[in-house]
């Protein structure tokens, strides 16, 4: 399985619900970034994604988008394929 880095928060519903996705999904130990702790790496996330909000996801290389975005790829039946080694 591919490894997952994401950007959250701490009070960020949306970064709960994509862990718990990922959790179901079977990926253990998402290395997460608390851009509420350390405003530096919210300014690296900005840079990164050109996105200003959280969750963002990465799994492997890829950049997945937010929340919404892992949902629409589990509905589609993607998400396996793209957690895949």
């Amino acid at each position: 399985m591919k490894p997952v880095t994401m950007y959250t928060t701490a009070v960020c519903p949306y970064c709960i619900r994509a862990k718990q996705l990922l959790a179901r999904k079977g990926v253990a130990g998402i290395t997460e970034i608390r851009v509420d702790l350390e405003p530096a790496e919210r300014e690296k996330m900005m840079s990164r994604t050109g996105r200003r909000t959280v969750p963002q996801i990465y799994i492997g290389d890829s950049h997945v988008g937010g929340f919404d975005d892992l949902a629409a790829l589990e509905h589609a039946g993607k998400l396996d394929v793209l957690l895949a080694d």
